[in-house]
């Protein structure tokens, strides 16, 4: 007897969802917190940023936007992969169909 669950069960192995790559709801759960988490720190660092170089408020500002625009990046960036892994999935299920 091996470890794995499927052995286990006694049944043939079947495929999860975290078997084919996809997603899992906690992982888009957790990308509020990482878009905010980001804008927060560009932003405490942009105002580091502007107090050492007396330029207050434009780092602060430039801060602010450049942590959205990047973790807006990479938002669409992991929906993108999960969409694209959704499609292949649904491919591969309607040629096991026919």
């Amino acid at each position: 007897m091996s470890g794995t669950p499927e052995d286990r069960a006694g049944g043939s192995p079947t495929t999860s969802r975290a078997d084919t790559g996809a997603i899992s709801p906690s992982h888009f759960a957790g990308l509020g917190l990482q878009f905010a988490v980001s804008i927060l720190v560009f932003l405490y660092i942009g105002q580091w940023l502007d107090r050492k170089l007396g330029t207050a408020p434009w780092l602060l500002i430039v801060g602010v936007f450049l942590g959205a625009g990047l973790s807006f990046y990479s938002m669409y960036r992991t929906l993108m992969a999960a969409q694209a892994a959704d499609d292949a999935a649904r491919a591969a299920q309607r040629d096991a169909a026919r």
